[in-house]
């Protein structure tokens, strides 16, 4: 049986709404938004099980076309990297250890351990890519569990790119890397699909961020944003399809009730008749070939 989440996984309030209704790899995907914070929320949803299996076997045979690496999806990897890379370089001058959790084949972790001269330490489920990161020298765990029990160091730098839509605890997450795996100034870089732009409702996203809910994610998790872009690399010079955000650990942890979003529905309605717009009059530049 598929799992109904009952309280916001932000505000903890019992009161959503129906927001979205679609179907997503041959699966019914139903999204709800909170009638307190305005949060966007997959309900029902796989239970922890199922999402486990799903990630070992099936995601990216969904996402790709293939269980294995494809050229296209490593062209996209290495020009996402790139563009992270050029968001963070000029606020964080060193790094020492760096975890990327949901790294693929480690393309992310070996740019920034050039630039850097890092230790890089990843996490990801799918065997294929990381047993191909694991034979590029990086050292991968199937997940957070297998890396805790490895007794590694903090790190000063952990990233999250496309990862935390997926987990159904982000705040309790988030929570537990800055306590448990995050050095005491080291930095978190967490980059998510913009649901004022992005398709986000897909069978593996359990969230749909906005800026000001992923706002509310982090800093209910103790983090501080530093530095915040919306844009649409690789894909788009012109749609905003991307959320990317630098935080550090915030000296003065939030304690306030979290504050609310209005006119969800709305906003989503024109950011997907504006992406509409622009695709029309500037299809190229929408949307970017990537081979």
């Amino acid at each position: 049986m598929p799992e109904i989440v009952t309280q916001c996984p932000l505000c903890a309030s019992d009161s959503s709404l129906p927001f979205d209704r679609r179907e997503s790899h041959g699966r019914l995907v139903e999204n709800r938004i909170c009638r307190n914070c305005g949060l966007v929320f997959q309900s029902p949803r796989m239970t922890a099980d199922e999402a486990a299996a799903f990630y070992a076997r099936e995601y990216r045979l969904l996402q790709e076309g293939s269980a294995a690496p494809t050229p296209r999806n490593t062209r996209v990897q290495e020009m996402r990297a790139e563009s992270l890379l050029d968001f963070v370089r000029q606020e964080i001058p060193h790094i020492s250890r760096h975890l990327d959790i949901g790294c693929s084949m480690g393309i992310l972790l070996r740019r920034f351990q050039n630039a850097y001269d890092s230790q890089a330490v990843g996490i990801e489920p799918g065997e294929m890519h990381r047993r191909q990161a694991q034979q590029a020298g990086l050292t991968v765990y199937a997940g957070l569990e297998d890396l805790e029990r490895a007794g590694e160091s903090p790190f000063d730098l952990i990233t999250m790119s496309h990862v935390l839509e997926h987990l159904p605890a982000p705040v309790e997450y988030l929570t537990h890397l800055r306590e448990s795996l995050l050095a005491p100034n080291g930095w978190l870089l967490v980059e998510v699909p913009n649901l004022y732009a992005h398709d986000s409702f897909e069978v593996a996203h359990l969230f749909a961020f906005s800026s000001h809910t992923l706002g509310e994610v982090l800093c209910r998790s103790g983090f501080e944003i530093v530095k915040f872009e919306q844009h649409g690399r690789p894909n788009s010079a012109l749609l905003p399809l991307y959320l990317t955000v630098l935080c550090c650990p915030s000296a003065h942890p939030a304690t306030s009730p979290v504050h609310p979003e209005r006119g969800v529905r709305g906003k989503r309605r024109w950011g997907m008749l504006r992406r509409w717009i622009l695709a029309h009059l500037f299809p190229r530049r929408a949307w970017k070939e990537i081979r």
